[in-house]
């Protein structure tokens, strides 16, 4: 029969997003697309003797999330390199995990520590020392980036990115020194992070297979947290078409787990107008098919108009010339009717830039354009007006969990309560939706932006906004889900578990609607589909997953600790005995790092002997 499903789940609770048939009892989904969604009794007679029918054990699943803002592709270049302390809580057990990393890792290899975290998230509420980072790494270069405010390098680093006495501070950063002109090791933003950036270009890079290896485990991670979708937004020191050569094979030979959007990122200061140029003519808007496409340009249009979001600073006051250099690629856009995300962390620069988009505007008409602004922290009411006339939209990201103690230093705690307004934006019908900003500052783990978006906390337990501002958990996820498919112009095809859209859907490890506020952040997928395929399993259903190969190369830190870490309850546990135990128990046996944490968090510390990781399949015990 022509309408025979491939794939049918049943037994779960299925939350659609649907408001016509919110909670049915069983998908059907064929040749990659949802085929019917509704009672079990209408579904499963359609199976046919190749339908794999799959028991959801009364789960929660959910359409796949989206991410409106993240560098994929950049991210995936380097994610075999980098030990991850995203979801670490303790900075003893961070600092074991570069303890041991630097003990396994070659020269000349640096070990990179590349953001996704923030000492608030840490009991110690502390950044390592320079001190300590030389004490477990004499030799082994270690640069440690955190958000946008400064990174760290031990004494090795430092010679082999050959900063001395005689180095000149470039524009906007700071090489800190010794009384006797010795750089220390502590680089900072001023507020141009450019330096820190400068430097990590300065490590080594991976050859083009392991590149291609890292890629996948990146989106495995990613697809482990739930995501099936995202809209790249390019990067510094990524450039068009020579750095997504490792994507373009990836998406050539069917290996996406990630459907990917994505946006052209200007590279150099004032020859912003000849790349646009250059990209309009050579690129069409939306080329590709629905895992790879071309979704227009940003997040950088023009280098002038960047204004950078590190809050421990002062503003930066944008220069003179910013509005002409502006206006000459928004109209280059206009007229080629692309898209663009403009990167804009403040009002003043939102407000200087709507200026140059009305009188565009005036000219050559934007509606129907899904352009729209980034970040938006400090938005005000009548830039949200402008925004809203010109049929514009709001990509908004969780920078205030990691960032928003040090807003609250500077502005005070009554400003962070609508920092970012999500909630206003939505009540005045302007299109917005959430993302990560990851990888280089706040983490790809899309369950932290939920936990934001629905307790309006930071990562170190600060409550930001107040519950007027807080968005009810439906609609957090409409915010991950249908929402963003306006920005990447995909409205009615994903974003919903609905017939006819594409079959992107998650179960998850616990239920999202019934958890403790703070426990959102721990949630992870079991079961990821996209497109109808099985791309991660976990529990009951990992035999259901495609293996993926060991990562490259033997030292990846991926191997020892994979991606995002689980966030530890057995909080009576000694500090860095766990990342001890899970990480010797992961190199010794064939039980992954992650299954080992998930089923110690769900276990007491007195229920934790050799039977209990027999049961779990792990061979060895690492006490």
């Amino acid at each position: 029969m022509v309408d025979t499903p491939d794939l049918i789940l049943h037994n779960g609770q299925i939350t659609t997003l649907d408001s016509t048939n919110p909670a049915p009892e069983a998908i059907a989904i064929r040749s990659g697309r949802f085929l019917a969604v509704g009672d079990a009794a209408d579904i499963l007679p359609k199976a046919g003797p190749t339908t794999q029918i799959i028991d959801l054990e009364g789960r929660r699943a959910l359409p796949g999330l989206i991410d409106n803002h993240l560098h994929i592709i950049r991210g995936g270049l380097n994610f075999n390199m980098e030990l991850r302390w995203d979801g670490v809580r303790s900075l003893a057990d961070a600092m074991a995990m570069l303890k041991r990393q630097v003990a396994i890792t070659p020269p000349p290899q640096w070990v990179r520590i590349v953001g996704g975290f923030t000492e608030h998230q840490f009991v110690e509420k502390r950044l390592p020392t320079l001190d300590e980072i030389n004490a477990v790494a004499p030799d082994t270069p270690v640069f440690i980036l955190h958000l946008y405010d400064r990174a760290l390098l031990n004494a090795a680093a430092l010679r082999v990115v050959g900063y001395t006495k005689d180095s000149v501070d470039p524009p906007g950063g700071e090489i800190q020194r010794a009384p006797d002109g010795t750089p220390t090791g502590l680089l900072l933003a001023k507020p141009n992070a450019g330096i820190l950036y400068a430097t990590l270009a300065k490590g080594p890079k991976l050859p083009f297979d392991y590149q291609l290896n890292s890629t996948r485990h990146f989106m495995r991670d990613l697809n482990r947290l739930g995501v099936t979708g995202a809209i790249d937004a390019g990067g510094g020191f990524q450039n068009y078409p020579d750095d997504y050569e490792v994507i373009e094979k990836l998406h050539a030979d069917d290996q996406l787990t990630i459907r990917i959007a994505y946006n052209l990122f200007t590279q150099k200061p004032k020859e912003e107008k000849e790349d646009f140029l250059r990209w309009t003519k050579d690129a069409t808007y939306q080329q590709g098919d629905e895992y790879f496409r071309l979704n227009g340009a940003g997040e950088m249009l023009v280098f002038s108009a960047a204004d950078f979001e590190d809050f421990r600073v002062e503003r930066p006051e944008l220069p003179e010339e910013m509005e002409g250099e502006l206006e000459g690629v928004v109209r280059i856009l206009a007229q080629n009717r692309w898209p663009w995300r403009m990167h804009a962390t403040y009002d003043e620069t939102i407000s200087r830039a709507l200026d140059v988009f009305e009188r565009v505007n005036q000219e050559i008409p934007l509606q129907g354009l899904h352009w729209f602004f980034d970040h938006a922290e400090t938005v005000s009411e009548r830039s949200m007006e402008r925004i809203a006339a010109l049929g514009g939209g709001i990509a908004v990201q969780h920078r205030m969990a990691f960032q928003g103690e040090y807003f609250v230093e500077r502005y005070g705690a009554r400003a962070a309560e609508a920092t970012p307004p999500v909630a206003r934006m939505l009540e005045m019908g302007i299109k917005t939706s959430a993302g990560t900003d990851a990888t280089r500052v706040a983490s790809y783990n899309p369950w932290v932006s939920l936990y934001w978006l629905v307790t309006g906390k930071t990562l170190g337990g600060l409550r930001l906004t107040p519950e007027r501002n807080t968005l009810n958990r439906e609609t957090a996820l409409r915010m991950w889900t249908e929402n963003t498919t306006w920005f990447s112009n995909e409205e009615g095809r994903k974003g919903r578990i609905s017939a006819g859209q594409l079959a992107d859907i998650i179960v998850l490890d616990r239920d999202y609607f019934s958890v403790p506020g703070d426990e959102i952040q721990d949630i992870t997928s079991v079961l990821t589909i996209v497109g109808g395929r099985i791309v991660h399993g976990a529990d009951s259903f990992t035999s259901l997953a495609p293996a993926l190969p060991p990562a490259m190369p033997d030292w990846s830190p991926v191997r020892t600790f994979g991606g995002y870490q689980s966030r530890f309850t057995a909080s009576s546990v000694e500090p860095g005995l766990v990342t001890k135990l899970v990480s010797c128990c992961a190199n010794a046996c064939g039980v992954h790092q992650h299954d080992h944490a998930r089923a110690w968090g769900s276990a007491s510390p007195a229920g934790i002997d050799r039977s209990f990781w027999g049961a779990l399949g792990c061979s060895c015990w690492a006490f």
